[in-house]
């Protein structure tokens, strides 16, 4: 049975994510003391003195025409509350009532679904009076509440109990199946399409698009069924980021704590697309990008967008292929698909290969496979013998996946020169069809207890 859902309301800087961060007992949301930080829905699991939802924090309400980007940022909002099961609206006790609060409240009477009001920033005799100005917005007794300090914590609870308890939920394990979710990261330069490419994939507006550089701030996830070419529904994660620009032209706070929530995403992906504007082809910002993913260990996917209106295709094509073999030698192969945000061209097989890719990315291999490539490897090509002093390779084995790592044991192994440690690694992706994705090697030597060189 999915889990309750519960939505956050009110005007920019009542403190709605640093509630959202409290609730989902870390710091997801951005925060910051300007209004207006957050703009698309913004997801999470949250647990309340034993209360399990799911929580929405949303963007601050604001009467703008729709074609505005605050605008925009409201028909999210409203979307929010039409999915939730409760909404709790803030309003700031120590401002107290405003007109927009009035004008909000209005609004969530007219929704008919059901409303915790919620009077933040009361800590102190400074919130008293916004407090019982809140008791005139028709939507019962506000709960006195700090979401930075967590004083009113059970009353929160008592008033969410009866919307989010159900008589005939049970615990499920789910652990499998969060393993089965595919966990991909959208990133690149600002205005590459990442939203619009992910409201295609759900076919749906679910993230707030348009001709403005740098919409997106937070790093937004969304729970999506993508089916395959057999017709079988896969589960996925898709997370959209704020654009990556240049690091000398990050200068604003905000967009620091852009970028930083930007690079948690990728630690956190199986699978990272690195969405690339067709129209302005590849640049040095794109293979720092994509290098900082490969240095993560995820596994990386180029995507062409707006292929639907690029110039010169076919040299486009070769050109990027060209530059990333050449930029990133450490991970030739790496899939370069064409794809369309606008038209959908190509996103069926981004999926595919995504999922193909994750599955290179987690693959364990025996190791008798192992050592019976090893012993052909070393025979076709033996180490080197630097200084005079041989080096004996004994055994590798695989120690963990995601992405695969192994280790190679053996007499002097620590002194196998970068290139021939290049040849193995080249040798692990063909034999085992590991692909581009990130493969690791590191050596064990035994210590000689009679060296004294170093001592």
């Amino acid at each position: 049975m999915p889990q309750p859902v519960v939505a956050i309301i009110g005007r920019p800087n009542v403190g709605k994510s640093t509630l959202f961060n409290r609730l989902v007992g870390k710091r997801l949301a951005l925060v910051d003391d300007q209004p207006g930080v957050t703009r698309d829905r913004r997801e999470g699991d949250a647990s309340l003195l034993g209360l399990d939802f799911r929580i929405i924090d949303t963007a601050g309400y604001e009467d703008d025409d729709v074609a505005t980007l605050p605008g925009r940022m409201r028909a999210q909002t409203e979307a929010a509350v039409r999915d939730s099961d409760v909404s709790l609206f803030l309003i700031d006790a120590r401002v107290g009532v405003t007109p927009l609060d009035e004008e909000i409240a209005r609004w969530l009477r007219g929704t008919n679904r059901p409303v915790v009001l919620m009077a933040n920033k009361a800590e102190g005799k400074a919130g008293e009076a916004g407090i019982f100005e809140a008791m005139a917005l028709g939507l019962g007794d506000p709960i006195a509440f700090s979401a930075e300090h967590g004083e009113g914590v059970a009353d929160l609870f008592e008033a969410l109990r009866p919307h989010i308890e159900r008589e005939d939920d049970e615990p499920e394990d789910d652990a499998d199946e969060a393993d089965a979710i595919l966990k991909i990261a959208i990133v690149g330069r600002p205005n590459a399409g990442k939203s619009t490419l992910v409201n295609r994939l759900l076919g749906e507006d679910r993230l707030i698009t348009g001709p403005e550089a740098g919409i997106t701030r937070d790093s937004i996830s969304v729970d999506w069924e993508w089916t395959d070419f057999e017709d079988q529904p896969r589960k996925v994660r898709l997370i959209d980021t704020a654009g990556l620009r240049k690091k000398a032209r990050v200068e604003e706070k905000l967009e620091k704590l852009s970028v930083m929530d930007t690079l948690r995403s990728i630690d956190f992906a199986e699978v990272v697309v690195l969405l690339l504007d067709a129209t302005r082809g590849l640049e040095v910002q794109d293979l720092k990008i994509a290098d900082r993913v490969l240095q993560e260990g995820r596994a990386l996917i180029i995507a062409l967008n707006k292929w639907d209106v690029a110039e010169n295709a076919s040299s486009l094509f070769n050109g990027v292929k060209g530059a990333l073999e050449e930029g990133l030698s450490q991970a030739k192969g790496i899939p370069v698909l064409t794809v369309s945000a606008v038209t959908g061209k190509g996103l069926d097989m981004l999926m595919k290969v995504a999922f193909e890719t994750r599955e290179a990315w987690s693959r364990r291999v025996s190791t008798g496979q192992l050592n019976r490539w090893f012993e052909r490897a070393i025979e076709a090509n033996p180490p080197p013998a630097p200084g005079g002093k041989r080096i004996k390779p004994r055994y590798v084995t695989q120690n963990k996946t995601r992405p695969p790592s192994f280790v190679l044991f053996g007499t002097r192994v620590d002194l196998l020169p970068t290139s021939y440690q290049r040849y193995l690694i080249n040798g692990l992706r063909k034999e085992f069809d590991f692909g581009a994705v990130p493969v690791r090697l590191s050596l064990r030597a035994p210590k000689n207890p009679f060296d004294h060189s170093k001592d």
